[in-house]
């Protein structure tokens, strides 16, 4: 898969085979094995291909090229799949944690919709929309 994964990301940002290379350290036939299945890429080339295309490692390896090939719009993000743990438990890519400033001890709200799902919401962010809402009704 990450094979295939290199190829669309590659294109999707437009890049050659050899600016690829380039930008990573490494030669165009390097990049034109990975591509192909042939070989693959070490632990480091891996770090620098994820940060380059702003995918986590995990992603980079495993997320399915379909969701990778959605379009991507300006700050909105796929994070990737998670998985539910014994008791429910999730962890939170590291990538979203950062992006979103989440730290340890910050309270998040879980809303859910029947036909649309789930999402994590900052509580303080949510309580003050509402409160925002609650006032634009009263004064109309």
């Amino acid at each position: 898969m990450i094979d295939k994964n290199i190829k669309l990301l590659r294109k999707k940002q437009g890049l050659s085979q050899e600016k690829l290379a380039e930008k990573i350290g490494v030669s165009r036939q390097t990049v034109a094995k990975w591509e192909t299945g042939n070989s693959l890429p070490d632990v480091l080339s891996c770090a620098k291909l994820a940060e380059l295309f702003d995918v986590s490692i995990e992603d980079l390896l495993h997320l399915d090229t379909e969701l990778l090939s959605l379009p991507h719009t300006k700050g909105k993000y796929i994070f990737g799949s998670l998985t539910v743990q014994e008791g429910g438990q999730i962890s939170l890519p590291a990538r979203a944690r950062k992006l979103f400033s989440i730290e340890p001890g910050d309270d998040l709200l879980l809303i859910g919709d029947v036909d649309r799902g789930l999402a994590l919401v900052d509580v303080n962010f949510f309580l003050e929309s509402y409160r925002a809402l609650e006032i634009n009704e009263k004064d109309s």
